[in-house]
């Protein structure tokens, strides 16, 4: 089996980061949220990634490398526009050619793993086999029927009045007879290739396609919101580790990690939280649910349920929460006005009151 995996796509939704960096190497505690589709990969015992990228590829491959480092080898495949998923299919066909693999969405996070769900295709190995999971309003998803046994029998993308409850969620199992059904479909009215449709026209053909109802968490990282429960929900699982870090009369209580080089002087850290490599906190309460990146400074400050990217500096503000702070930003004190919740992109500078 091999695996591709689609980092393309403008994210919109989490613009003003997006502008600056794909979405998919947005840091969940410290880490991007493609390394953990990695690792999950790697952990099904899948060696051979294709990663698909649109215009901002040469920045994924200078964040992930050759991926090495995750024990798998990456290969690039440039997607020329966002045409859709079924056309980023396409775009690998040459990559895939007729073995079996998994497509996992770039931007989705499931920290159990998918490791039951790949057991499963394995061992029955239908045509597909798609992950769903119940969400209030399904109207924003790709939507599958299914019967008694778990066979789909239809799917609609974003239809206005559901058949069920089920969402597509980012991981679909295929064997090589997707590329056949993938070319007797056409654009959708956005024109784009749908994977749904693809999907859609082997079942209606009567190919058995199966569907797993994915219990774990799952989370679309496609904006603030959702990056920030995310990373809520990535800490729950955090464990104390300070290592080299110099603590100068400070206090730290509960799930702390300090990485290396890190420096914290006179403050108070509340896990869970992560501070990275070289970063000075100094006379500030952090936490908890927060993670800062590496290399950043952050004075007199108060700081919780965020996170701050690389490079970055907080001075003189007190009550910051909810918030994204953006690579080598800059936040400072102004004159006293009312709080401010913050979401800042790369290499802004803002003066918040205090």
């Amino acid at each position: 089996m091999k695996a591709l995996v689609l980092s393309g796509g403008s994210g919109t939704r989490l613009r003003p980061f997006s502008h600056s960096m794909p979405k998919q190497l947005i840091p969940i505690a410290n880490k991007p949220v493609l390394a953990y589709v990695l690792e999950n990969i790697r952990d099904l015992g899948v060696t051979e990634i294709g990663i698909v990228t649109g215009d901002r590829g040469d920045q994924i491959a200078a964040a992930i490398g050759d991926g090495s480092r995750f024990g798998v080898r990456i290969t690039y495949l440039r997607q020329d526009a966002p045409r859709g998923l079924a056309h980023a299919v396409t775009t690998a066909r040459d990559f895939l050619g007729d073995d079996d693999f998994v497509m996992y969405l770039g931007d989705n996070m499931l920290p159990s793993g998918i490791a039951d769900a790949a057991a499963r295709f394995r061992a029955r190995r239908p045509a597909a086999q798609i992950l769903v999971h119940k969400v209030p309003d399904p109207r924003a998803f790709g939507v599958a029927q299914l019967d008694e046994d778990g066979r789909v029998l239809a799917l609609v993308e974003k239809p206005q009045e559901p058949c069920s409850d089920l969402a597509l969620i980012g991981v679909y199992f295929f064997t090589s007879v997707i590329h056949d059904a993938i070319a007797a479909i056409v654009p959708s009215p956005r024109g784009e290739l749908e994977i749904t449709d693809a999907v859609q026209e082997l079942v209606g053909r009567g190919t058995p396609v199966q569907a797993i109802e994915y219990d774990g968490y799952w989370k679309d990282t496609g904006d603030v919101e959702e990056v920030l429960e995310c990373h809520r929900k990535v800490l729950e699982g955090l464990r104390p580790d300070t290592g080299d870090a110099d603590v100068v009369d400070s206090e730290l209580i509960g799930a702390v990690v300090l990485e290396s080089g890190a420096r914290v002087v006179r403050s108070r850290i509340e896990g869970p939280v992560v501070i990275g490599a070289g970063t000075l906190v100094e006379d500030s309460s952090i936490g908890p649910c927060t993670s800062v990146g590496s290399g950043c400074v952050l004075r007199d400050t108060g700081l919780r349920d965020s996170i701050v990217l690389d490079g970055s500096s907080v001075t003189g503000v007190r009550g910051i929460g909810g918030s994204l702070i953006g690579r080598a930003a800059s936040v400072t004190a102004a004159d006293k006005g009312p709080r401010h919740r913050i979401v800042i992109g790369d290499h802004a500078g803002v003066e918040v009151a205090v």
